[in-house]
């Protein structure tokens, strides 16, 4: 029969004390009998936290307990050719990666005889493992917690396993080192596809003694000065070894009692005793992810070692490498665009974005400053791309919660709306509607880019040109081609009468009319608010509106003609309808020579009803 043990019990570091997990782990044998798995004491805590059974001693996800374990990703599918395929799944934010070897032949890749843990850029050969040390295949997963309410909220967890062939002792150790590459300093010379170490560069190694011992999980870092954990060695080399089992910052767990159902391989399999192995690390806790310093790995393999006696330890079978993504940063940026695009305004910000280089996040970076509290974005000459002006761009931020809150609207500038992409396991960016906060939860290598949009607030004016033309009828008729100016913009009327100008700031313009000859001048200037977002494409215009209409004018001359040079003089007079004099009149030979003269009264303009004039005309004899 087999059975899980999950122990609640904690103590100030929410993790179970070792001794009292050891007498719970008696005492549930003396209750259930034989236990299927060799486990560390804090399997419960870990396990339960993380949400993944690291340390059952198997695959398969059962309840009570988290009832997610490595066949939980299946199915799975694995790419290239055997026997050194591939996988990566992500379940529930944990992120797989498979990696196949070959087994028990002269063409595995191992390392040269002599060749330890410690070797920088070891010498990759093909050779046949020993038993014992011949890795099937090795699993490794990571997950950042993102939960409020778990004791390890923002904690990037590491899962490890191992399969190995079957075996032909019944007590076989095992001595395994996972090794993490930052990867970012080029690949080392000759055959296996490892990179050359960088400073922070981790090595976990995962030492079973056979028999039902419970597993013991160590933590060195390659360093660059300072102690090595082999004191004949000078840097680089691996530093200090730590016990993450002993610290609760590590569980683990063989399958001593029982086979192991794996059906996240390639194909389905059942592993006899002592074949699987597997592991939880709290990276945050054992201090790989030190608060607010960012930290990557980015290629991963495992090597099975001859016994586990630190870096001395001869180095055999070699599993990958393979490219990973474990990180305890991510990045986020920031974009302002305008509608229309362009447009030479700053606008600002504020986040909860730590500022770079400050304890909270040391090694962060900002395209635009320092700070990213406080910081301003001005999508000035942009028409489809983006640059550095409008753009904020923060690299290595520390996993955590943020927000992002656009300022005051600028001058003739209206919020339109804030959209937001996530990319990454556990990473999320939320936002509602109208309003200017974006709200991130950034995991591991996460990923999220929050674009603002921000509208210029452009109005348009519809000019319309009518004039009076009796031939016409007696209605309004368009007039075309009369020119309109608004804003310096002068445009002549269409067939229609109209002239339309848009792309407008709010404010006031005066709209002017060029009067045409022959038309009365009256209020050609003419002031028009604009308030409302409109351009003179919209199906439906919803600008501002202006209307000229133009009367034509008439001028009406009135003379005498004295047949007889001087025979008589005359008098001419106008008036209106309300006896205003129009006009001028002749009264004398200086006026009216010989008896002639006229009277011409200019610029008449019709009304209704229609003008009515009155001239008299006095021929004195």
């Amino acid at each position: 029969m087999q059975h899980n043990i999950y122990s609640r019990a904690r103590n100030q570091r929410g993790l179970v004390g070792r001794r009292s997990a050891i007498s719970a782990l008696v005492c549930g044998l003396a209750l259930a009998g034989a236990i299927s798995y060799s486990g560390s004491a804090t399997a419960g805590a870990l396990s339960i936290d993380a949400g993944f059974e690291l340390s059952d001693g198997n695959l398969v996800p059962e309840s009570p307990g988290p009832n997610f374990d490595w066949n939980s990703f299946n199915p799975v599918t694995w790419t290239g050719t055997a026997p050194l395929r591939q996988a990566t799944k992500t379940v529930d934010g944990w992120v797989f990666t498979g990696l196949e070897d070959r087994q028990a032949t002269t063409q595995d890749s191992g390392f040269a005889g002599g060749t330890k843990q410690d070797d920088s850029c070891a010498s990759v050969i093909t050779a046949k493992a020993p038993n014992k040390d011949d890795l099937k295949r090795v699993y490794v997963t990571s997950k950042t917690i993102n939960d409020v309410n778990n004791a390890r909220n923002g904690h990037v967890i590491l899962g490890l396993s191992w399969i190995r062939i079957p075996q032909n002792t019944t007590s076989p150790s095992a001595h395994i080192g996972f090794e993490f590459n930052a990867g970012t300093s080029g690949a080392c010379a000759g055959p296996g596809g490892l990179v050359v170490r960088t400073a922070g560069d981790m090595l976990i190694v995962y030492d079973f003694e056979g028999g039902t011992a419970v597993p013991a999980i160590s933590l060195r870092r390659w360093v660059t000065s300072g102690a090595c954990e082999v004191g004949s060695k000078s840097p680089p080399c691996w530093g200090p070894s730590v016990n993450l089992t002993d610290s609760g910052a590590a569980v683990a767990g063989v399958n001593t009692g029982a086979t192991a159902s794996d059906t996240a391989g390639p194909t389905n399999e059942t592993l006899g005793i002592k074949e699987f192995g597997e592991a939880g690390i709290d990276l945050t806790d054992a201090g790989v992810f030190a608060p607010g310093v960012c930290a990557t790995f980015g290629s991963a393999f495992a090597v099975s070692r001859s016994s586990g006696s630190s870096a001395t330890a001869q180095m055999k079978d070699l599993v990958g490498p393979g490219n990973i993504n474990i990180t305890n940063c991510g990045s986020i940026k920031i974009i302002k665009r305008t509608a229309p695009r362009g447009v030479n305004q700053a606008h600002s910000f504020t986040s909860t974005i730590p500022a770079a280089g400050s304890p909270a996040a040391p090694n962060e970076a900002c395209t635009l400053d320092s700070t990213p509290a406080s910081f301003t974005l001005n999508d000035s000459g942009n028409t489809n791309a983006d640059n550095a002006a409008n753009t904020e761009s923060c690299t290595n931020v520390p996993i955590g919660s943020y927000t992002v809150t656009e300022g005051a609207d600028a001058s003739n500038f209206s919020f339109v709306d804030v959209s937001c992409t996530a990319t990454g396991t556990g990473t999320s960016a939320t936002t509602s509607a109208g309003s200017k906060v974006a709200s991130i939860t950034l995991a591991g290598g996460g990923v999220v880019t929050c674009v603002y949009t921000n509208r210029q607030n452009l109005g348009a004016i519809l000019v319309t040109k009518n004039r009076k033309h009796a031939a016409d009828g007696p209605s309004d008729h368009p007039q075309v081609g009369v020119d309109i100016t608004v804003n310096g913009v002068t445009k002549a009327t269409n067939s229609s009468g109209q002239a339309c100008f848009d792309g407008l700031p709010f404010g006031d313009y005066t709209v002017h009319e060029t009067v045409p000859d022959g038309y009365h001048v009256d209020a050609n200037d003419k002031v028009k608010t604009v308030d409302n977002n409109a351009k003179c494409t919209d199906a439906t215009f919803v600008g501002e509106t202006v209307s000229f209409l133009n009367m034509p004018l008439t001028d009406i001359t009135v003379s005498v003609d004295s047949q007889i040079d001087g025979g008589t003089a005359s008098t001419i007079s106008c008036v209106d309808k309300d006896g205003n004099v129009l006009g001028s009149t002749a009264t004398d030979a200086d006026a009216v020579t010989g008896g002639d003269g006229s009277v011409k009264v200019e610029d008449l303009e019709p009304t209704d009803p229609a003008v009515t004039l009155v001239c008299t005309i006095i021929v004195d004899p």
